[in-house]
């Protein structure tokens, strides 16, 4: 499992030691580097009296020759836009591929190893889909089932370079660790300030504004304590049987973030969540449940009939869970008005069984599947579900744990929050994870 910005998102490290690692305290709030571009892959940096024109490498570029595919599945134009046929390998991402990576004029597809040997005909013999770096053949065309090919072609990797202060008061720039999906910028020396990011998208041209990616706050800005906590107003049977260090019986309830099968189980958001409340309440006996649908929504749980596996009442309410914190990111098509009618409903049948509630609301996803067109200036989630859900917990008193604030807010720190996507639509790392557990924490 590849492990972004473990230099300075390491899980379960105090809070104090997270800051340090990501940002030491030489740095007062405010400083923040002025970044100038001086050529297409040259910018000014200015950092108080410090000042130093900085020359970055260009996208890393992958040239594959002769890769062998035993079996290309014939092209289905239909199928979902990451999956319409074979991903290439290079572009490969959990599930998907990356998008926009690929070189699509470099795709070339033989009938061998040899380069002497036939060159298949895009549109004729196989088909490409070249945003998605997705390949299969054509029906009638001359790549028969069961046949391998061979396929050379050219993508580029994402790279995550960081302008850095060092110890002797110059800046410098260090080049991060490129990856297909989820790359790591560099790792801080002694005495090192990182002052900003510069993300390699893929298959750029040159540097732009939308690259360069200035630190203006070193982590989330966690609100002051308050007394009473949110989960002692909203949640007070929770609280109660954790201080008394009570049997409780959590639940986490969702959809593919929340199965997160794709990453080992400590890492899943509501791994990382309860052993963090099991030190702030080492008494509490607590058990953990996950009941979890990839590619669902609530909807679909409340109408699987009787018996199915995954049905609502004998999946979900029929454990009997003293606190239900449901994630549902695939709930984000719904309207405000339909979302109010479906989750009262809910609520209902939680109170019915004696559950309290934590709704989490979801990370950022693709930024052209939520109508954004950069990953800066997005404090504000624009999904109107976001908004929906939060107005329904004021509405009815019912905790919730704010992750998309979070997320809007990671472009601050210099992370572009689709590195934390193993699958680069929606699947969050290790670390994108931890914002989940952040925000629960902020409740107690």
């Amino acid at each position: 499992m590849f492990k972004p910005y473990n230099d300075f998102m390491t899980l379960r490290l105090p809070l104090l030691l997270f800051i340090i690692l990501l940002f030491p305290f030489d740095v007062c709030a405010g400083d923040i580097v002025s970044l100038e571009l001086k050529g297409d892959w040259t910018l000014r940096a200015e950092f108080g009296p410090l000042v130093a024109e900085l020359t970055l490498d260009q996208p890393d570029i992958v040239t594959v020759k002769a890769e062998k595919y035993a079996n290309l599945p014939v092209f289905n134009p239909n199928g979902p836009p990451w999956r319409k046929a074979q991903p290439l390998h290079g572009v490969l991402a959990e599930e998907c591929t990356s998008a926009g990576v690929l070189d699509p004029d470099s795709v070339v597809v033989r009938e061998s190893e040899s380069p002497n040997s036939l060159v298949y005909v895009s549109g004729e013999d196989f088909q490409l889909d070249p945003f998605w770096g997705n390949i299969g053949r054509s029906e009638g065309g001359r790549i028969a089932d069961k046949q391998s090919v061979f396929i050379d072609y050219i993508y580029a990797q994402k790279r995550l370079d960081s302008i850095i202060k060092t110890k002797e008061g110059k800046l410098v720039l260090r080049k991060g660790i490129p990856h297909v999906t989820t790359p790591t910028p560099p790792v801080l020396q002694g005495g090192d300030i990182r002052l900003a990011n510069i993300f390699f998208n893929g298959r750029i041209e040159k540097l732009t504004q939308e690259n360069l990616y200035p630190i203006s706050e070193t982590v989330y800005p966690e609100p002051a304590p308050v007394k009473p906590t949110i989960a002692e107003r909203q949640n007070p049977k929770t609280m109660q049987k954790l201080r008394a260090g009570q049997k409780i019986r959590i639940l986490a309830w969702g959809d593919s973030v929340t199965d997160a099968s794709y990453l080992p189980k400590p890492d899943r958001w509501q791994e990382q969540f309860v052993a963090r409340l099991q030190e702030k309440f080492p008494k509490a006996e607590i058990e953990l449940l996950t009941e979890a649908w990839g590619g669902r929504n609530s909807d679909t749980y409340r109408n699987e009939p009787s018996g199915s596996p995954k049905n609502y009442a004998e999946k979900v309410l029929a454990l009997k869970p003293d606190l239900i914190i449901s994630e549902f990111v695939n709930d984000a098509g719904m309207s405000g008005e339909y979302l109010d009618k479906r989750y009262s409903e809910i609520l209902a049948d939680f109170k019915a069984i004696g559950a309290e509630w934590i709704i989490l609301t979801p990370h950022y996803v693709r930024p052209d599947w939520m109508g954004l067109t950069s990953e800066k200036n997005i404090d504000d989630d624009p999904r109107p579900y976001t908004q929906s859900v939060r107005e329904f917990c004021v509405k009815n008193n019912v905790a919730l744990a704010d992750g998309a604030r979070r997320y809007g807010r990671l472009w601050r720190q210099g992370i572009p929050y689709t590195t934390l996507m193993v699958n680069d639509i929606n699947h969050p790392n290790k670390s994108g994870m931890e914002l989940f557990a952040d925000a629960l924490m902020e409740l107690f």
